[in-house]
């Protein structure tokens, strides 16, 4: 399966039954190749990340990707993150 962004239309709950459904098909000997800036869709056991840049292309984990630091900077620091977003405005 080739999959584009299929997080763009989905909540975080759908995500995770999407993974559910991912899981169903790799037992059945599927495979995925997954556009994707979600980090509940990386999270994938035994997923593999390529990072795409203009650098070129390199191997990342879940937690060096720029979207898990910047969700997890958020939700543990949601208070400073607003007022560091609002400052000027």
């Amino acid at each position: 399966y080739i999959l584009d962004e299929p997080e763009a239309a989905l909540s975080p709950l759908r995500q995770m039954s999407l993974l559910t459904r991912i899981h169903e098909l790799v037992q059945e000997n599927s495979q995925f190749i997954i556009s994707t800036h979600s980090p509940i869709l990386m999270a994938y056991p035994d997923s593999i990340i390529y990072h795409l840049s203009a650098d070129g292309i390199e191997v990342r984990t879940l937690e060096e990707t720029d979207h898990y630091i910047i969700m997890k900077e958020f939700l543990n620091n949601k208070d400073r993150m607003l007022d560091e977003l609002f400052r000027d405005i």
